[in-house]
């Protein structure tokens, strides 16, 4: 399963792709925005997206850039490991 997750703090970048690979995710991690989203995202299985820590225009981008797929989306309010914990123990198949 891939998963991408946009927003969240740049020196927990490290912990949120192990805690994905604890649940043979593998993640792509967007703290902020830095240049364009475009062909960047891909197409993930569940997009992630911390919406204390992420900008209107980020957010918008990024569901501009996954319409028309198949990807989940899930807005969480915080950046813990443990509201991550959450989303993947209910998103990913384990």
């Amino acid at each position: 399963m891939s998963v991408v997750i946009l927003g969240g703090n740049e020196c927990m970048v490290r912990q949120y792709k192990s805690l994905c690979q604890s649940f043979d995710c593998s993640a792509k991690v967007f703290p902020k925005l830095g240049g364009s989203l475009k062909g960047r995202l891909g197409r993930p299985d569940l997009l992630v997206l911390f919406t204390d820590t992420i900008s209107h225009k980020m957010v918008q981008n990024a569901l501009n850039e996954t319409r028309g797929g198949d990807s989940t989306i899930v807005r969480c309010r915080t950046s813990s490991m443990s509201a991550l914990r959450d989303v993947l123990r209910q998103h990913a198949a384990v």
